[in-house]
C-alpha cells in the first residue's frame, strides 16, 4: 500500500506501514479553510522502541555500505522523489496550505538536489593524511558514522526539512528515526516509504505524533545524536535532555534576520530582494527578513516602496497561482501572530497589514510596521509571519548593534553597493550567514546554520556531513 491508501497516516518502522498499538490518532487541519483534513497515529512507546530497535539493527548493515552503495541509494530515493512530485506536493500543500508552485518549482527541486549533493558527497570524505607523526608509528584519522539519530523536524518546510537531516545521516552510514512535526507528518512518511526499497530494513523511521513522541524518542538510549530543526526554546529542551546521557546534539533553531539597507543601495532591487526573502511561505522561514534596518537619509523613500510593493502582495489558496504565498499552519502560530500585532506599542505605526486577511483560514494580510524601537516585543522575537518591521540608523556601528541586538543569529543581509562597506559588514554581523545585495539564497554545496540562540551544527554541504561523523585516530607501529 501507499500511503495515501491509509485512512488514518501510520508509522513507518522496520521498512513498513505500523499503526499505533494503544490506537491514539490527532487530527490534520487544512490551515486554508479551518476544516479537518485527515489524521495520524500518535506514537508511543512501544513504537519508539520498535523504531529504535530496527535503526540499530540497520546500522549494523549500513555502516559498513560502501560509500558507493550510499551513493546509489540515495540517487535512487531523489529520482523516486522527483517521479512522484506531484503526489508530494499535494500531500504537503494541503497540511500547509503554501502554493502548489512553489513545491514543485522550489522545494522538491531543491530536495532533489540535496540527496544528488550528499550522494556525491559520501564519496568524497576529506581527512588528514597518513602519518609518522610519533617516531616508530603511522597515524590515520577514520571518520565513522556515529550511529542511530533521533531527528525532529518542523512544520513549515516538512519534506525539505526531512531531505536536510535524512540526507547527510544516511550519507555517512547513521540510520535515522525522525518524528515530524504533529501538524504536517504526511510527506516524511512518503519519504520513507519512497526510501525504504533503497535501503536496510530499518535505516529510516518516521514516527508521526504530539510532544511526548517527541520526548520518548529524544530522551531513548539507543541515538548517539539528537537533530531538531524548530523554536529556540525547543532547542534548549532537546539539549537538556541530550545532555543526561552525552549524547551530541545538532541545532538549527529560531532566527531574526535583519536586512540592514545603506543609503547608497538600489532602492528598489532592496525592496525586492527583501520582500522576496520575508513574505516567502508566509514569513514562516527562519531566514526570513523580518527586520528591516534602513539608513536615515532614505529611511522614508525606502519605507514607501517598500510599503508600495508589500501591499501588492497576495495571499491566497495553494491552487490559486496567483498567490504569493499562503496561510500560516495552524491555530497556534496563527493566534500568536495577531498577538504580537495586537500588542503594537503605541510609537509604532501600521503602514499595510496588519490584521488577519479573509474570514477563513489562518491567512495574515502582508504586513509592514515602522516606528519601532530595539526592546519592542516584535523585534526581539522571532515573528515567523508574513510581517516586517522597519528601524532606522544613523551610523554603521549603530546599524550593526541594532543588526546584532536579538538573541538570534542565523541570517542577515546587507544592501550597499559600496564593497568595503559590504566587507565590513559580513565581518561584524553575528550571524551564520550573510547575504549582500541578496537575500535567502541557499545552495547545497553551501552551509546552514546559526550562532547564539539560533543553535549550531550545520545543514546542507560538506560540514553538515562531517556533523554525522566521529572523529578515530588510529596509530600503527611500524614495526
Amino acid at each position: 500500500m501507499r500511503t495515501r491508501e491509509f485512512d488514518t497516516l501510520p508509522a513507518f518502522i522496520a521498512g513498513d506501514f505500523v499503526p499505533a498499538a494503544d490506537g491514539r490518532t490527532l487530527e490534520l487541519t487544512d490551515p486554508v479553510t479551518e476544516a479537518r483534513a485527515g489524521q495520524a497515529v500518535v506514537c508511543g512507546a512501544p513504537e519508539a522502541e520498535a523504531a529504535m530497535e530496527a535503526a540499530q539493527g540497520a546500522f549494523r548493515t549500513w555502516r559498513r555500505a560502501s560509500p558507493a552503495q550510499r551513493q546509489d541509494a540515495l540517487l535512487a530515493i531523489a529520482d523516486a522523489l522527483r517521479e512522484r512530485a506531484g503526489e508530494f506536493a499535494d500531500a504537503e500543500c494541503r497540511e500547509t496550505g503554501k502554493p502548489r508552485s512553489s513545491m514543485l518549482e522550489e522545494e522538491i527541486p531543491m530536495c532533489v538536489d540535496n540527496l544528488r549533493f550528499f550522494a556525491g558527497a559520501a564519496r568524497h570524505l576529506e581527512g588528514r593524511s597518513a602519518a609518522e607523526y610519533m617516531e616508530g608509528c603511522t597515524s590515520w584519522i577514520r571518520r565513522e558514522p556515529v550511529g542511530v539519530c533521533a531527528q525532529i523536524t518542523p512544520w513549515n518546510y516538512p519534506l525539505m526539512m526531512a531531505v536536510w537531516k535524512i540526507a547527510p545521516a544516511l550519507a555517512a552510514g547513521n540510520t535515522v528515526v525522525l518524528k515530524p512535526a504533529e501538524s504536517t507528518p504526511t510527506t516524511t512518511v512518503m519519504l520513507a516509504e519512497i526510501a525504504a526499497p533503497r535501503l536496510p530494513q530499518g535505516a529510516l523511521n518516521v514516527l508521526p505524533g504530539d510532544r511526548d513522541t517527541g520526548r520518548l524518542v529524544v530522551e531513548h538510549r539507543v541515538p548517539q545524536l539528537v537533530s531538531l530543526t524548530g523554536s529556540t526554546r525547543a532547542g534548549v529542551q532537546v539539549a537538556k535532555s541530550a545532555s543526561e546521557d552525552l549524547k551530541r546534539p545538532h541545532l538549527e533553531l529560531g532566527g531574526n534576520a535583519p536586512s540592514v539597507v545603506f543609503e547608497d543601495a538600489d532602492i528598489p532591487a532592496a525592496v525586492q530582494g527583501i520582500l522576496a526573502g520575508g513574505m516567502l511561505n508566509a514569513g514562516q522561514d527562519c531566514t526570513a527578513a523580518s527586520r528591516v534596518i534602513v539608513h536615515e537619509p532614505i529611511r522614508e523613500a525606502f519605507t514607501a516602496e517598500l510599503v508600495a510593493r508589500a501591499s501588492e502582495q497576495r495571499t491566497g489558496r495553494p491552487a490559486t497561482e496567483e498567490s504569493d504565498f499562503g496561510p500560516l499552519n495552524n491555530a497556534d502560530q496563527f493566534g500568536r501572530v495577531l498577538g504580537l500585532l495586537e500588542r503594537l506599542p503605541s510609537h509604532a505605526k501600521v503602514e499595510t497589514g496588519g490584521t488577519r486577511a479573509g474570514e477563513r483560514g489562518y491567512f495574515i494580510a502582508p504586513t509592514v510596521v515602522s516606528g519601532l524601537r530595539q526592546d519592542d516585543e516584535i523585534v526581539r522575537e522571532e515573528i515567523f509571519g508574513p510581517v516586517l518591521t522597519v528601524q532606522s540608523f544613523t551610523t554603521e556601528e549603530e546599524a550593526v548593534e541594532l543588526a546584532n541586538g536579538v538573541e538570534q543569529g542565523l541570517a542577515s543581509s546587507v544592501w550597499t553597493r559600496d564593497h568595503a562597506r559590504a566587507l565590513r559588514m559580513s565581518g561584524e554581523l553575528d550571524f551564520g550567514a550573510v547575504w549582500v545585495n541578496t537575500h535567502g539564497g541557499l545552495a547545497s554545496e553551501m552551509p546552514h546554520g546559526g550562532f547564539k540562540g539560533s543553535g549550531y551544527g550545520k545543514d546542507l554541504s560538506a560540514y553538515s556531513l562531517e556533523d554525522y561523523t566521529r572523529v578515530k585516530h588510529v596509530m600503527s607501529a611500524l614495526a
